[in-house]
């Protein structure tokens, strides 16, 4: 990309930025909240958690003053759990008493990296380190995520593009952007927006591309979308099944899963794998109510539901719960 195509990038930016409401203000913690957040979640359903979660802990400080089970409680629905156990995992490192960071995220007052400090805190890695740092603090450390990598394969017609390689051209155009005195947030966030908003993985709009001059995908011989080539995904899919217990009224059964399995931290009912021993004689005490499929990103959950009851239930509604174990709930509520 050449030193003209960044201006004009730098320029599509200012003109056709989407108002998105972490993009109004620079404060690090509803900016990391905000990228956290991104991470696994569309962009509307972010916006209603991230206002949800900024509403409850505005600060850092009050976040690492809840009980992580309230945390978990208000990510409850958007996914990927375990974002929420470590960004208060996050919370309660940086507010340790006579901790490092004393109560504030990494800036350029409080060490001498910015991106490292952040990566050095749980559940940071590259891409949320360099984001933060770049849009809180105009750290010129480049971003490398999904779009910004497309948008890389795109411009170098590259089917394959290694991490390292894109990082480094990534980089190089934060460079050429920040001596030309363009800031690392608006640079960032504009590589990211082209691949969001118009260099799309399956219908690139070319023709409102600010950039399209230099992008040798556009004229070539297979087309924009043929770079990068697809990473193969394999579906696993795992058969388990779910026993509801319910009291009198109506209050299931729940366990709390530990930390580190999948909803770790949430509440739910109690599973077994479909060919466990123990499935026939759970089942049999039980009535099948009926069967729930939910996807994961890499994985088929085919479960089968059955009801029974128990003495003593818990509200839901008070616990943390996952949207499948929301599912597989209601539909034991009308076995």
């Amino acid at each position: 990309m050449s030193s003209v195509d960044v201006e004009a990038l730098a320029r599509w930016y200012g003109r056709n930025a989407r108002d998105l409401p972490w993009r109004r203000t620079t404060d690090p913690w509803a900016i990391l909240l905000s990228e956290v957040l991104l991470q696994q979640t569309q962009v509307a359903r972010g916006i209603e958690y991230w206002r949800r979660l900024l509403d409850r802990f505005p600060t850092v400080t009050s976040m690492a003053e809840a009980e992580v089970d309230e945390v978990m409680h208000l990510w409850q629905g958007a996914g990927y759990y375990a974002r929420g156990r470590r960004l208060h995992a996050l919370s309660v490192e940086v507010c340790a008493p006579g901790g490092p960071w004393g109560g504030d995220l990494p800036s350029p007052s409080t060490c001498d990296d910015v991106v490292a400090g952040f990566q050095s805190l749980p559940g940071i890695g590259p891409y949320t380190a360099a984001a933060v740092a770049s849009i809180a603090h105009e750290v010129p450390a480049a971003v490398v995520d999904g779009n910004v990598r497309r948008v890389v394969a795109r411009q170098t017609a590259t089917l394959k593009p290694t991490a390292g390689d894109v990082t480094s051209l990534a980089q190089a155009w934060m460079d050429d952007a920040h001596g030309r005195n363009v800031p690392p947030s608006v640079w960032n966030q504009a590589v990211m927006e082209l691949g969001a908003t118009v260099c799309t993985p399956r219908a690139p709009r070319c023709s409102d591309c600010p950039v399209q001059q230099g992008c040798l995908a556009r004229d070539h011989a297979s087309g924009p979308t043929a770079f990068p080539a697809p990473a193969k995904r394999r579906v696993i899919t795992e058969r388990l099944v779910a026993l509801v217990d319910v009291d009198a009224q109506g209050r299931p059964h729940l366990v709390q899963r530990p930390s580190e399995a999948r909803f770790g931290g949430l509440w739910g009912p109690r599973y077994l794998d479909a060919n466990d021993a123990a499935v026939v004689d759970e089942c049999g005490r039980r009535t099948k109510a009926g069967d729930v499929v939910h996807l994961l990103s890499h994985r088929r959950l085919e479960v089968e539901v059955w009801a029974g009851q128990t003495e003593h239930g818990v509200d839901p509604a008070n616990k943390a719960i996952s949207t499948l174990d929301e599912r597989v709930l209601h539909l034991a509520k009308g076995a």
